[in-house]
């Protein structure tokens, strides 16, 4: 590389003349000299070209290679080892590729040659930069440092009892976890912990006290997991830690409190939503993690068969009528009733949701916050949004009666209304509604389908193996009613356990559902009060796919196991 570009036989300053007019290669010169600053940031700050035009430029005259991205990229382990996080962000640098002593570094500055020295004292080998945009630089970089190998230990090693007044003074309206440099150990700890977390995608943080420790415990793919301990002498500054990030009372530590914070991992926005609550051993905290950058899936992507997938696609499009997605607490509901509404014509139709919290942004939609403390109840909102004159409603969940009355009275009157309830199965939503006080003529005449789901792991694709069924396999497909012959080439699979799935044989999650539409034969049963059990046997008979049922499907086509759908199943009625 070259310090300067100022000499007339230089050949990056023949290119940038080859490429500006002379007034603005005069004017970059000008002000080279005059602040010090380089040629290749003087040239973006000015927008003469883009950093895209300048880096290729400057590689194409130094000799250097120039990648437009670095999708694919490994990082060398020996980089994210040695090299800090602090220093590879601060001066956008990340290794690429080792060879015989050799690193090949990512950069976006042609001229800053200092961090390219220090870099080749800290890694002990020689450096040769490759010229590659900013942005694909940065998302390397925290792809890299988030799959580092465990920091947690590290941070409670550092430790020290500490004042709360310490605590306070660090939280900011979106914390960078990655950003740990100069803070205090109990912060550190607590950002590593919910690093940590994002890295193994969990979903919920626990922090349980008990009598000689804190344990915390990490919710991934809906299986609680045991963590690190942290020593019982740092449990309240720890504790305290995430009370300030919520913007919770430190001081009340006798009733239950709910908070709410934003952390960043490098690109990525987390909400994080708190609760506390009061045990013998101190304060007990949760911590659910929702990435508001996650995407919106859409019905290809969440699990449903192509049958599933018609039916929901075709009521989508209907004018009127109640349609309740119904599954125990974190069975995916909501993400379903996202799917269905991303299929909607947003142009041609007029779609509100009322959720409590709002999980995911959607475009083209309006969505409104419930408020219980305001008085933004589901009811108040739902009497409000039928004056906006919707054509498409999503309810977040049917609590009371109230809210149930006005949902259905929308759907009797010109709207289609999507909302969840917490049923076992899909007959079950009919039993639910007529017990919450519903007259059945209403709930007959609105209600055209229920769907119910439950979430499955996947068998990891990195340790998938097949194998023929043993003792105990059997005994387990005798009880779901699977015979040899509807296994592919006789064979269950399973996940051996590897790096990639924490050793689980998991990795990820499905729904299985169980979509029940509301014909006239079941319209009459609603009407006549029948039990749920009736109404699901009836539906069996004709053709209903039970939620054990899809289940042993996506076992039969490899991606889950048996004992996981029996995992999250009831006994089907015979």
């Amino acid at each position: 590389m070259t310090p300067s570009a100022k000499s007339t036989d230089d050949p990056v300053l023949s290119r940038i003349q080859e490429k500006l007019p002379p007034d603005k290669v005069a004017e970059a010169l000008r002000m080279e000299a005059e602040t010090g600053q380089t040629l290749d940031k003087i040239i973006l700050k000015k927008g003469y070209l883009s950093e895209e035009e300048v880096l290729r430029l400057f590689a194409d005259a130094l000799g250097y290679r120039f990648r437009a991205d670095l999708e694919g990229v490994k990082v060398p382990a020996v980089f994210s080892e040695r090299v800090p996080i602090e220093f590879a962000r601060n001066y956008s640098l990340i290794g690429i590729e080792e060879q015989s002593g050799l690193m090949q570094v990512a950069t976006s500055s042609p001229f800053d040659l200092y961090p390219m020295d220090d870099l080749a004292s800290l890694l002990g080998l020689e450096v040769e930069p490759v010229f590659v945009p900013r942005i694909a630089i940065t998302n390397l970089v925290n792809k890299a440092y988030r799959n580092k190998a465990d920091m947690v230990d590290e941070a409670i090693e550092t430790i020290e009892e500490e004042s709360l007044e310490d605590l306070s003074a660090f939280v900011t309206e979106s914390e960078d976890l990655l950003d740990v440099a100069n803070k205090a150990p109990i912060i550190k700890l607590v950002n590593m912990v919910l690093f940590q977390a994002l890295k193994m995608r969990a979903s919920d943080v626990h922090l349980q006290p008990f009598e000689d420790r804190l344990q915390i415990r990490y919710r991934i793919d809906g299986v609680l997991y045991d963590m690190e301990s942290v020593p019982k002498k740092v449990q309240d500054g720890v504790i305290s830690r995430v009370k300030v990030m919520g913007k919770m009372d430190i001081a009340e530590r006798r009733i239950p409190q709910d908070g709410r914070s934003t952390i960043k991992i490098g690109d990525s926005e987390i909400d994080v939503r708190i609760s506390s609550v009061p045990t013998n051993y101190g304060e007990r905290v949760v911590m659910r993690l929702l990435d508001k950058t996650s995407k919106v899936f859409d019905l290809r992507e969440i699990g449903l068969s192509d049958e599933h997938r018609n039916i929901l696609e075709t009521f989508s499009k209907l004018s009127h009528g109640i349609v309740f997605v119904t599954g125990p607490t974190g069975s995916g509901k909501t993400t379903t009733l996202y799917a269905v509404l991303s299929e909607i014509d947003k142009k041609e139709k007029n779609v509100i949701t009322i959720e409590d919290p709002i999980e995911y942004h959607l475009g083209g939609i309006s969505q409104i916050q419930v408020s219980d403390k305001k008085g933004m109840t589901f009811a108040a909102g739902l009497r409000s949004l039928l004056r906006q004159d919707p054509d498409v409603m999503m309810i977040g969940e049917v609590r009371d009666q109230e809210t149930a009355r006005i949902a259905i009275q929308a759907a009797l009157t010109g709207h289609l209304v999507f909302s969840t309830l917490h049923t076992n199965d899909a007959a079950g939503a009919i039993s639910r509604m007529l017990d919450i006080g519903v007259e059945p003529y209403l709930v007959a005449s609105s209600l055209i389908a229920v769907v119910a789901q439950r979430l499955v792991r996947l068998i990891c694709p990195e340790c998938r193996t097949e194998y023929p069924p043993s003792a105990d396999d059997m005994k387990l497909m005798r009880e779901v009613k699977l015979t040899m012959a509807d296994l592919q080439s006789g064979h269950l699979f399973k996940g051996r356990g590897c790096d990639n799935c924490f050793n689980t044989g998991y990795t990820g999650r499905t729904a299985i559902y169980e979509v029940l539409p509301i014909g006239e034969d079941i319209r009459s049963m609603i009407v006549d009060r029948a039990s749920s059990t009736v109404i699901k046997r009836t539906a069996m008979e004709h053709g209903l796919i039970t939620l054990r049922g899809d289940g042993l499907r996506k076992v039969k086509n490899g991606m889950t196991t048996i004992q996981e759908v029996l995992r999250v199943t009831q006994m089907d009625i015979e």
